[in-house]
This record gives C-alpha cells, structure tokens and sequence, in this order.
C-alpha cells in the first residue's frame, strides 16, 4: 500500500477512536501552504516552456467545466436533497471547485504508476478554484443590488489557496534551471513526505466529519459519492477532447471529481453566511475526499482508458 493511502487510513481510525493525535493547527496550516507553493512551483518550472497561446483554449475549457458542476449539482440538491436555497448553492460550490489534495494524491498515484502527464496541469486548479465560488454566490443570492462585490472579490481572488498557488507558479516559471536545483530539496524531495503528514491530519479530520453526517441521513452521503462520479466521467471526457494524454486527461477527471474544503468554505462565509457549513463539509470532507482517495483516483483513471 502507498504510505500516503495508509497515513489516511490509519489517521482516520486514530479519529474514529477519539486518539489525540491531531496535528496542531499550526502544522496543519504550514502543511497546506507548503503544498500550495510545492505544486505551484513545480507546475510553474513546465509553465515556462509551454506556450501562452496553446494553453489559453485549455484554460477557458477548464474555467467553463468549473461552472457547470454546480449547475448540475444546485437543482439535484434542491429538488431531490431539498435543502433550503442558500445551503444547496453552498454545497454546489463546493463540488464545482477542487481539493489540492486530492490533486497531490492524485499525482503521487500517476507518478508512482509511471504515467506521464502535461506539466501545465497545476494551471488546472488555480483555475477551477473561482468559477464555483461566483456560481455558488448568484445561485444563493442572485445579482443584488448593493451587494459587497468588493469584499468578496478580495476574498476569492485574494484568498490564501489562491495566492500561495500562484507564488509559486511565478517563482517557478522565473526561476532558471541552477536556482531550480538549489531548492529541489525543499519542493521535491521532501513533497511525498509532507504529503503523508497532511493526509494522516486529513485522517483525522474526516473522522469528525463522518460522525456528523449522521445527522443528515442518506442522501448526502449518496451524493457525496455519486456527483463524483457524474463529474470525473465529464472531466475524463473534457480531457479526451482537449487532447490531453492520458495522464493529463486523468487529472482533469480528477480535478473535476474533488471538491473543496479550503477556498470555497471560506468564501461561502463571508457571501452566504446563513448556508450551514457542516452540511457542506460533512459531504466533502466526510464522503467525497476518502472515497476520492482510497478509490476514486485509480476508478478515474480507468473512466479516462476507455477513450484511449
């Protein structure tokens, strides 16, 4: 087994057996941003040799598929769920934007599977980090008059996901190859560790998560399964028609099946405070980051084989 699968398995039964080994919330928060920057990086040194021109089709491809996610998921909630307005665009935002690390676990399985994959691709969840965000916002809110576009603006574009991943697509892509390998230590060699340790605290947080979903009965719980599925087999067929390879294509799939539990949380509650947050992160955290872990990653890879 992978350490990385296993520091998440294990930190998660430590959760369920209420161990008090959870990371501090100073480690957790460095963990994150390390990986933020790490991917950045990395994805910003391939950057620098990938032309401006040829991206940009890509790009606005993967911005529209972060829109439609919660298109697709804001009447099925409604409807079907029937969760009040502001609850059910909430969750929509959460599964149209991306979980960095399910992208991290993501890449650890392609890399260790030997399968090559565009170096762009960290582009990828920079991208699918903000169209959600404003889906989610006018679906709960509509286009008011007066309302604080500004403040919200600030939180999206501004926000730490965001631009700790953008720090280090621009350090990378400045950086030249000697000043690369005088800090491949630091993002590289010790990338896989760092993993392991965000995933056993990830562990531990979605243990918390999954008791509280019993508060909210079965549907959820489907969804956070099902909707997965449903977005990773459009991210597989997204990336066949961009004419990614199959790796690439893959982490789109995978990028299209996670969900976020960092950016979207923190923007949804400055714009849609009255939207509960343990609903969203119960089905995020609780179902869909350890389905996408544990099984989810290698089922998308073969959604994406079968248009290969």
């Amino acid at each position: 087994m992978d350490p990385v699968i296993a520091f998440f398995i294990f930190g998660f039964l430590a959760g369920l057996m209420r161990s008090p080994i959870q990371l501090p919330n100073s480690a957790y928060q460095f963990l994150s941003a390390y990986l933020l920057l790490a991917i950045g990086f990395k994805g910003g040194i391939e950057l620098s040799h990938s032309p401006v021109l040829e991206l940009a089709p890509k790009a606005l491809s993967i911005g529209l598929l972060g829109m439609l996610l919660p298109l697709v998921a804001y009447p099925v909630l409604k409807k079907f769920g029937r969760f009040k307005k502001e609850d059910a665009a909430s969750i929509a935002a959460h599964y149209g934007s991306v979980s960095v690390g399910t992208f991290a676990v993501g890449l650890t399985f392609l890399q260790s599977s030997n399968i090559s994959f565009e170096p762009y691709v960290p582009l990828f969840v920079v991208i699918l980090e903000i169209p959600a965000i404003i889906i989610g916002i006018i679906l709960a809110r509509g286009i008011e008059k007066g309302y604080k576009w500004k403040e919200l603006v600030h939180e999206v574009f501004l926000g730490k996901s965001i631009v700790l991943m953008l720090i280090g697509l621009f350090v990378g892509w400045l950086s030249s190859p000697e000043q690369v390998e005088s800090v491949n230590f630091l993002f590289k060699d010790l990338f896989k560790g760092a993993l392991c340790l965000f995933l056993l605290e990830m562990g531990v947080v979605t243990s918390k998560e999954v008791r509280s979903l019993k508060s909210y009965g079965a549907f959820l719980i489907a969804f956070g399964i099902f909707m997965p599925l449903f977005s990773g087999m459009v991210g597989a067929f997204l990336g066949y028609q961009l004419g990614l390879s199959l790796g690439g294509a893959t982490v789109v799939a995978i990028l299209a099946a996670s969900s976020s539990y960092i950016a979207v949380p923190a923007a949804m509650r400055i714009s849609v405070p009255e939207a509960n947050p343990s609903l969203s992160l119960g089905a995020s955290l609780g179902i869909t980051f350890p389905f996408n872990v544990l099984i989810g990653i290698p089922l998308y890879h073969k959604m994406v084989s079968l248009f290969f």
